[in-house]
């Protein structure tokens, strides 16, 4: 069973949100750090970032996963399908993010690596937005 705040659109688009906003300006600190040629700063700070959608992004998609979406599609079959979409949004977010710490440990920080940190949260805005319309509207 999903937490109380995950059925109600208001609750889960603040926690949408507040991850998202997050992902941005870390976002923008590594963009920074890069422009100033701080490549080593900036390398450890992408583990910090990366810690961040793992802890509140993919772990809120795995919640997601195990209650929300199984409830939804109990009370409404017709949405199996849009869930399995959704369901593949979190599969490419873990799948870039994964990408993410090999291109690390392999390459160290690189604009390649930041490229895809803002496909991580272009990614996550559409996925929200697609979600967040299935939410009961109360």
């Amino acid at each position: 069973m999903s937490g109380p705040g995950l059925k109600h659109v208001d609750s889960h688009s603040a926690i949408h949100e507040a991850a998202l906003n997050e992902a941005i300006e870390l976002n923008e600190l590594l963009e920074k750090l890069m422009d100033n040629n701080e490549l080593e700063k900036a390398h450890e700070a992408a583990y910090v970032v990366v810690e961040h959608w793992e802890t509140r992004t993919l772990q809120h998609a795995q919640s997601e996963e195990e209650g929300l979406y199984k409830e939804l599609v109990e009370e409404d079959p017709e949405l199996k399908d849009q869930i399995t979409m959704l369901t593949r949004d979190h599969d490419i977010l873990r799948m870039l993010v994964t990408e993410i710490k090999d291109m690390l440990d392999e390459d160290g920080f690189s604009d390649a690596v930041l490229q895809r940190f803002q496909s991580l949260v272009i990614v996550d805005k559409i996925h929200n937005r697609e979600e967040e319309r299935l939410l009961p509207h109360h």
